[in-house]
């Protein structure tokens, strides 16, 4: 068992801090910018809340982060009543915030500076994988640090990988989001298609589904798409604000995404649609409308 701090409680955070304190064994203290959330996470897993960063991160031996954006992310650690402020040499930050390599790299050297490990830890599998405790994990840091966080990390994964260095979990969650926007608007099209050409698309994805067109996609999202349904998960607010983060970076190194970055564009349609917190499969509205 350790002395763990987890600060932030959205739809992620909040689930990922119970499976540390219920199958991770761990004495789990969260901070939430509205209190009221972090009393209610107290009240159904038996933890303890504190009122700052800073207090939940004392004498911790793991803190975990999982906020919105790099300016979240500095506000909850490196200000103030932040985390860093108090948190004791040894200890290890992991943020599980899907954010900027440059900010998982500031976060490294000021945590060094402390006298404290980091590891970014950007996570895939979406509401129903934090839930259920099994996320997929995308490490940068050293190794290590690694190590000792890896398995306080599986109270909340079924795969947890370090990628490379400060930084190299946030470029792999970028990878998986450019990936992601492929997919779903190749999925879209095909279904699209279908259903003009007056096929069953139930039939058609249980035979394509078993060969080179398979993907989780298809087998988790192409009934709830089928349907007109799109509100199972990941909202288009937030691919397109890791979207943002990808073209940054794509800017940085000289990445060419074409096809990517036509996706983002039919995502603001659907935006424009009125349908900002639809999930992302609604790429087949913007066909369909």
């Amino acid at each position: 068992m350790a002395k763990v701090a987890f600060i932030g409680l959205g739809v992620m955070g909040f689930p990922m801090a119970g499976h540390l304190k219920v199958k991770g064994g761990h004495d789990v203290t969260v901070y939430n910018r509205t209190a009221g959330k972090a009393a209610a996470w107290a009240e159904k897993f038996g933890g303890k809340s504190a009122p700052t960063p800073a207090q939940a991160a004392k004498d911790a031996d793991f803190v975990f982060t999982c906020v919105g954006n790099d300016d979240d992310l500095r506000s909850v650690t490196m200000v103030e009543n932040g985390a860093l402020e108090t948190m004791k040499p040894g200890a290890i930050l992991i943020d599980n915030t899907t954010a900027s390599a440059e900010v998982a790299r500031e976060l490294y050297a000021a945590a060094k500076d402390k006298g404290c490990g980091f590891i970014d830890a950007p996570v895939s599998g979406g509401q129903a994988g934090a839930e259920n405790g099994v996320l997929t994990v995308m490490c940068g840091g050293d190794e290590a640090t690694f190590e000792k966080a890896k398995p306080v990390i599986d109270a909340y994964a079924r795969m947890v990988g370090l990628m490379g260095p400060a930084g190299a979990g946030q470029l792999t969650k970028m990878i998986n989001q450019i990936c992601i926007a492929g997919l779903v608007q190749g999925l879209a099209e095909g279904i699209h298609f279908g259903k003009r050409a007056g096929l069953d698309i139930e039939k058609v994805v249980e035979v394509i589904s078993k060969g080179a067109a398979g993907s989780w996609q298809m087998e988790n999202r192409h009934k709830t798409m089928n349907a007109g349904k799109y509100d199972f998960g990941f909202a288009i607010d937030w691919m397109r604000k890791d979207l943002g983060i990808v073209f940054n970076e794509a800017r940085r190194n000289g990445a060419k995404l074409p096809v990517t970055a036509l996706v983002d564009q039919f995502y603001g349609d659907v935006q424009a649609m009125g349908g900002n917190r639809w999930d992302t499969s609604s790429l087949l509205a913007r066909l369909e409308k």
